[in-house]
């Protein structure tokens, strides 16, 4: 697959939620990019406008379905699948691949594993994806913010300037109370839950399937063979008092903020380290660290030589950090969208990917 300036490439958007609707803004804001198609997965969502489904001040000409194959059959040039996956991971892997084997190529939010899914998820299911790859000529691309560019080519771009390495460590601190994802919040996370029960992202393992990713693709790109099995280690802090959040109430001794680190060591010692400090209001656990603006940052550090410290914020125009958080999980997915259409069949990572831009965002450029 070759892609050329002025080629124009046909996108379907699959999913018009929290981060689906920005993935359709960004769509209409390339170019290079024209929108074809929209699937929903909600009955009520069907026939309507993409443009109002985004919150967009104007229609696009696109009306949503929820007819799957009517979508393949148009043959676009990429999906951008911005599906929840985190409730149905492999049921998820299967929808994707089933996209690549009719030949189209997909940039998606999830399975996050899919990241960099080396010595996570088995070979059996890595050779259906590379046979898939190979059977439609279409690419796979899983990306986004977290696990996503924040903490794969924001960490490794600045190991360019090191002249040794001891730990590379990436880390979110971050507000969640106003993060819209109840089943995200309440069952994964356990906010809001008893302190003696176990959510499901702190069941053995789980930690590093979802974030483990992250922390083999630093170590890959760095060139490190990692100890086995990764380190997973948390702390949860119990509400002092009742919290209430857009997505679960969070009463008075329930679960209310987390900690956790995947952790990658060669010989017993940390190298490469993902660690989340997860609030559910401001106030809480006042000698976690904070982000130095706002309620949520990225935080990268390199210890060695020099030692080096990247602060990445971000805040809406029209919203706080969540809003752009799932602005930047969208666009970081629309804009790779050419990059993966030209990449090599199968799964695509960071690593597999040139310099990807906004080109063509610029205001007033077009």
């Amino acid at each position: 697959m070759f892609y050329f300036e002025d080629m124009t490439l046909r996108v379907v958007e699959w999913s018009t939620g929290t981060v689906g609707r920005h993935a359709i803004a960004g769509i209409d804001a390339r170019p290079d990019l024209e929108l074809v198609g929209v699937w929903v997965s909600d009955p009520a969502k069907v026939g309507r406008d993409a443009g109002e489904l985004a919150g967009l001040d104007r229609e696009l000409g696109v009306v949503a379905t929820n007819d799957r194959d009517a979508l393949i059959a148009l043959r676009p040039d990429c999906i951008v699948h911005t599906a929840m996956t985190d409730d149905r991971i492999f049921e998820a892997i299967d929808d994707l691949i089933s996209f690549v084997e009719a030949g189209i190529n997909v940039v998606s939010s999830g399975p996050v594993v899919l990241q960099f899914p080396e010595g996570i998820l088995n070979r059996e299911l890595l050779d259906r994806i590379a046979a898939a790859g190979e059977s439609g000529n279409a690419s796979l691309h899983v990306n986004g913010i977290d696990p996503g560019f924040a903490n794969d080519v924001l960490p490794l771009a600045m190991t360019s300037l090191s002249q040794r390495i001891d730990e590379v460590r990436c880390l979110e601190i971050a507000d969640y109370s106003t993060y819209y994802q109840p089943v995200v919040m309440r069952d994964i996370f356990g906010f809001g839950q008893p302190m003696d029960a176990t959510p499901l992202l702190l069941l053995p393992g789980v930690l590093s399937m979802g974030w483990g990713s992250v922390v083999r693709q630093i170590a890959a790109g760095l060139g490190l063979t990692l100890d086995e099995p990764l380190v997973e280690r948390h702390d949860r802090v119990a509400a002092d008092r009742d919290y209430s959040t857009v997505s679960v109430e969070i009463p008075e001794g329930t679960m209310a903020a987390l900690h956790f680190e995947v952790v990658g060591q060669v010989g017993g010692v940390d190298r490469v380290v993902l660690e989340h400090y997860t609030r559910t209001d401001p106030a809480q656990c006042p000698d976690w660290p904070k982000p130095a603006d706002g309620d949520g940052c990225y935080r990268i550090l390199i210890a060695g030589e020099p030692q080096m410290t990247v602060e990445f914020g971000h805040h809406g125009e029209h919203g706080d950090h969540n809003v752009s958080g799932m602005i930047v999980t969208a666009m970081r997915l629309v804009n790779s969208v050419a990059a993966v259409v030209d990449a090599k069949p199968g799964l695509v990572t960071a690593l597999d990917l040139p310099m990807v831009s906004g080109r063509g965002l610029v205001t007033g450029a077009h």
